[in-house]
């Protein structure tokens, strides 16, 4: 990867971030209606996801172009918790401070958003020693390495993210079964459920990176961890489709964005196939894999673009058609990732 590259690849999360931020900003900004409450500070909220992202990006292309010091291996990865934990007290203030439907729905959301930021910082600590990936693919034994994690500490990253997955899960089916007290728990509910499956998704990721770095990814592993995240964004647009199915336009016009949701699913299954094909194996499509996200972010935008005008007939798409734009944003995002591995991992 040459160092121009290699500053794209790292500008696109931050471009992204500045999009939600700006543009969550903007929609809230832009008048009283209620709906805002909810767009506006969920879109500002997707900025934190691609904060972590840059952290992962930037953790393995200062490893490809070998300038990756010990202040990076500890701040970069800090970073993406932080703005975790930023998002979690920003939406629980949220929730506390609000008195309209709009502030817990929102406030929960970004909660769950918080969780996935967990996540990702949570792959950028797992990609701290990328660069024994393409080593161990060359290689036929399973030795673990004496710079990979160790048993410990590669047990850990992939514990530390099912217990985000797990949490997110716990909290849809808590606001699911409340949902017979008002229609606001049903709406966070599940889109919470969308975002566990995102959640679930990235735990598949963190289990492939940190397994291969350990030398310890079995055959087997090639195809379960790619079929979970295959999964998960399956039921999610699955899911989206049935609530669309329901005559009141209020709780339909979420199924939307559950299909969204299942999109960035798919976004990270790009990911997670990638590094199972190459996984001591020649495959030649390996630099079409990144056109799996790029897909997904024009399928969002489509969709936000459809919603846009669906609005002027309903309120109800006015959100949906806000926070598609950002899922959108979060795609591309993923795209820079996937390049990224792609690019680490071409000469295995």
């Amino acid at each position: 990867m040459n160092y121009g590259i290699s500053i794209l690849f790292r500008a696109i999360p931050l471009l992204m971030a500045l999009f939600c931020f700006g543009y969550g900003a903007f929609v809230l900004d832009m008048g009283t209606d209620v709906n805002r409450f909810v767009a506006g500070p969920v879109v500002f909220s997707l900025g934190m996801i691609c904060i972590a992202l840059f952290a992962t990006a930037a953790t393995i292309i200062r490893q490809l172009i070998h300038t990756y010091s010990t202040a990076a291996k500890y701040v970069l990865p800090i970073l993406g918790y932080l703005a975790a934990i930023v998002c979690f007290i920003g939406g629980m203030t949220y929730i506390n401070d609000g008195i309209t439907a709009a502030h817990f729905v929102a406030g929960h959301v970004i909660c769950g958003v918080a969780f996935i930021t967990a996540c990702v910082a949570t792959t950028a600590t797992a990609s701290t020693r990328f660069t024994l990936i393409p080593q161990n693919s060359k290689r036929t034994d399973h030795t673990v390495p004496a710079k990979a994690f160790s048993s410990a500490q590669g047990d850990a990253l992939i514990i530390l993210a099912v217990i985000f997955a797990v949490i997110t899960w716990v909290w849809t089916f808590w606001l699911l079964g409340q949902s017979s007290t008002h229609v606001a728990y049903f709406v966070a509910g599940h889109v919470m459920a969308g975002l566990a499956c995102i959640c679930t998704s990235l735990v598949a990721l963190v289990a492939t990176i940190s397994r291969q770095i350990r030398n310890t990814y079995a055959g087997s592993e090639r195809k379960w961890w790619p079929a979970l995240v295959l999964a998960m964004g399956t039921l999610s647009i699955l899911w989206g489709l049935w609530i669309l199915t329901d005559i009141d336009p209020d709780k339909s016009s979420i199924g939307y964005i559950m299909i969204g949701l299942g999109l960035v699913c798919y976004s990270i299954s790009s990911k997670v196939i990638l590094l199972a094909v190459i996984w001591r194996n020649v495959f030649k499509l390996a630099n079409r894999i990144p056109l799996i996200p790029v897909l997904t972010a024009l399928t969002c935008l489509f969709l936000s673009a459809f919603m846009f005008e669906m609005a002027t007939l309903d309120d109800v798409y006015f959100v949906p058609a806000r926070v598609l734009a950002g899922l959108g944003g979060i795609c591309f995002t993923l795209f820079s990732i996937v390049s990224i591995l792609e690019s680490g991992t071409s000469n295995s």
